[in-house]
């Protein structure tokens, strides 16, 4: 299994971090096996596109909730990672507070 687990949509509330808020957030590597997708369909020419990247983040975006990562955006380049044989992905994570009613980051 790619995944931990494949969602159908986000279970947390909206966290309203804008682009210029994931950026603010440090990259780092989160195992493929621990992320719960928010999608269950993918856009195959993002998966096969080399330049699918050029103006979003170069990584992808994972949220942290109730100690469950969930891979916000960024399902093509997970994909991408584990055809390359990859059980890492570099994202920005944002860690939300338990007590946190929204974003702040």
């Amino acid at each position: 299994m790619i995944f931990k687990r494949v969602g159908e949509g986000r279970p947390y509330p909206p966290h309203g971090l804008t682009q210029r808020g994931w950026a603010e957030l440090p990259p780092r590597q989160v195992r493929l096996d621990q992320l719960i997708t928010t999608k269950d369909t993918l856009q195959l020419a993002a998966l096969l596109d080399e330049d699918s990247t050029f103006y979003g983040d170069l990584f992808a975006h994972v949220v942290q909730w109730h100690g469950e990562l969930y891979l916000e955006d960024g399902l093509h380049r997970a994909l991408r990672a584990a055809l390359q044989q990859r059980t890492v992905l570099h994202a920005r994570v944002y860690a939300w507070a338990a007590d946190e009613g929204g974003a702040g980051a």
